[in-house]
């Protein structure tokens, strides 16, 4: 995929945050004409995610510096497999390091973790969904690195889905009010509204609307829910998912399967950088 703006500048602020005036270890040390050239190895088997980012941070530490990856972002690998080589002269590849592998292990974590969801749900018609649970300022690379896994994004954010969930029902007074209120306000963008129990189905299901969140339920109630609404609208499952659940989960018929894990708790792959000479 090819990188955005938004990108770019997490990217940016990234590496200021980094740098700051200037790299006073690998400056001193490491001459303009020295020739490096480095491994992105895997210390874990995972999924891959981040290479055209791990690309853009080098790119704005050094134009010249060449990263020539072994394997494709969404790849599946294994301990031991060089993921990709970097090349440059002078102390370009070691002032990015830090910042590459951060973008890199976490993105890739994240894309493990969802790989493990979407097999633990192979043979049913359930998708996995990442939320909004997200690291700050880093939400577009988060999802990307969902998306390379496997899944699917829900929302961005608070602008290009409604989401009506209990705080705003217990505001409006009821789901048919708060549907009404969006819809009074001209707002042309897909509905989802969050029930968290069984009897809440019906006013949902009347609103006529685009999706149904069943929240924190237990799984022979969503399998009532999925029975009772039979195909009119679609259901996503969310709250309380684990990978050892979510199987149990898919087999309900549910539609989505959102997963706040997937990126709120996720675990940075062990990749290192290792200058090899030659």
């Amino acid at each position: 995929m090819a990188l955005t703006d938004e990108m770019r500048a997490i990217v940016e602020l990234a590496l200021a945050e980094d740098i700051g005036t200037g790299d006073v270890t690998s400056v001193p040390i490491i001459p303009t004409t020295a020739h490096l050239y480095g491994e992105f190895l895997a210390k874990e088997a995972g999924v891959l995610a981040g290479l055209d980012v791990v690309r853009e941070v080098f790119r704005q530490v050094d134009p010249a510096i060449v990263l020539n990856p072994r394997l494709a972002d969404g790849d599946a690998f294994e301990v031991g497999d060089i993921l990709a080589t970097v090349e440059g002269d002078g102390p370009g590849i070691l002032i990015g390091e830090r910042v590459a592998l951060n973008f890199l292990q976490r993105m890739s974590g994240i894309a493990t973790m969802t790989r493990r969801y979407v097999q633990a749900t192979q043979g049913t018609d359930a998708r996995i969904l990442d939320t909004r649970k997200t690291m700050p300022g880093l939400r577009v690379l988060d999802k990307l690195a969902v998306l390379l896994g496997g899944g699917e994004n829900h929302r961005i954010g608070l602008y290009d889905m409604v989401l009506i969930k209990d705080n705003h029902i217990e505001a409006a007074g009821s789901i048919s009010a708060a549907v009404e209120a969006v819809r009074s306000a001209g707002i042309m963008l897909p509905i989802e509204v969050e029930i968290d129990e069984l009897e809440q189905l019906d006013e949902a299901l009347a609103a006529r609307i685009d999706r149904i969140m069943l929240d924190n339920m237990d799984t022979e109630t969503m399998r009532r829910a999925v029975e009772r609404t039979a195909g009119q609208v679609e259901l996503e499952a969310s709250g309380g998912v684990t990978l050892e659940r979510v199987p149990e989960i898919a087999a309900t018929g549910v539609d989505y399967i959102s997963v706040g894990a997937l990126t709120h708790s996720v675990k940075a792959l062990d990749i290192s950088l290792d200058l090899v000479m030659r």
